[in-house]
């Protein structure tokens, strides 16, 4: 367990979406897992059709939406509670939204919650089109965060950990962009290009990175906590997961750094402990530093 209390949760900025079907219209781009998944999130975030990366040429047309996918998961949602958030994805992420809205409210001066979309497969988004292989990410396009629950288990078998706080070190790193957008940090990452090991990319992820540990410290602070105090166990589920999803981890032997886009397994964990490790997000300026 990390989240306390008992009844029902808020219903928050948190909504369905999705086709729930396998289709879209052939020219939506087809992704695998790995370094084409963190390539594709790169894309949407930096406003670059992924296709263009990954040499496929597709334009990455969007599918349509189902209301009958999305109508399933906002049901869904409107039955959360807060002890569910244990045990339920879905609802794990919707409580994590509003605990992470709740620390940065209380940060970040003129903070404004963004949107989450929890969807089925695939997404019309205001960055283009999504899948479920393209991975939880941020669109800056409409300050919407995205999520397919079934990431999870994707990123289990990537070797991260499926524990409660590394699903929520998740939903926080994307919300850490939204932070990002906020305060203009996005802008300045696009200027610096999206690949390369000193990138404006790689500083914008490690930024949100090290914005999760952030409220991470914060989560279980305070008589209004939405979380129970954090143990060792769980942060270093929450290590574990930056590990798998660091760049060299995922293209294995051969990564080359010059294609780096989120950074690599040290840096992640380094600047997720960072922000861990006092909670202050001023700590957290990847741009300030070449030794990321």
């Amino acid at each position: 367990m990390t989240f306390q209390g008992s009844g029902p949760l808020d219903s928050g900025d948190v909504s369905g979406g999705g086709d729930g079907g396998g289709g879209g219209n052939g020219t939506r781009i087809a992704l695998g897992g790995g370094a084409g998944l963190i390539i594709t999130i790169v894309a949407l975030l930096f406003g670059i059709n992924p296709g263009n990366i990954l040499g496929t040429g597709d334009s990455g047309t969007p599918a349509t939406n189902n209301n009958s996918a999305a109508s399933s998961i906002n049901q869904h949602l409107a039955s959360c509670t807060i002890e569910m958030a244990n045990t339920d994805d879905m609802c794990r992420i919707k409580a994590t939204t509003i605990s992470v809205n709740k620390v940065w409210a209380g940060l970040l001066k003129g903070y404004t919650n963004p949107k989450t979309v929890i969807f089925s497969q695939s997404v019309h988004t205001g960055c283009g089109a999504a899948s479920s292989s393209t991975g939880p990410f941020y669109c800056p396009a409409d300050q919407t965060a995205y999520f397919d629950p079934t990431f999870f288990a994707t990123l289990k078998r990537m070797g991260g950990s499926d524990g409660p706080l590394a699903q929520e070190y998740v939903v926080a790193h994307e919300y850490g962009h939204h932070v990002e957008n906020l305060t203009g940090v996005l802008r300045k990452g696009q200027r610096m290009g999206s690949q390369g090991p000193t990138s404006g990319s790689v500083r914008v992820e490690l930024q949100a990175d090290c914005l999760a540990g952030v409220w991470a410290y914060h989560a279980d602070k305070g008589p209004n906590a939405m979380l129970e105090p954090l143990t060792k166990a769980q942060i270093a589920s929450v290590i574990q997961t930056a590990k798998a999803i660091g760049d060299d981890t995922i293209q294995g032997a051969n990564s080359n750094p010059e294609g780096w886009t989120h950074g690599s397994a040290a840096q992640r964990q380094r600047w997720f402990t960072i922000g861990y490790n006092g909670g202050d997000p001023k700590r957290c300026d990847t741009f300030a530093t070449n030794s990321l």
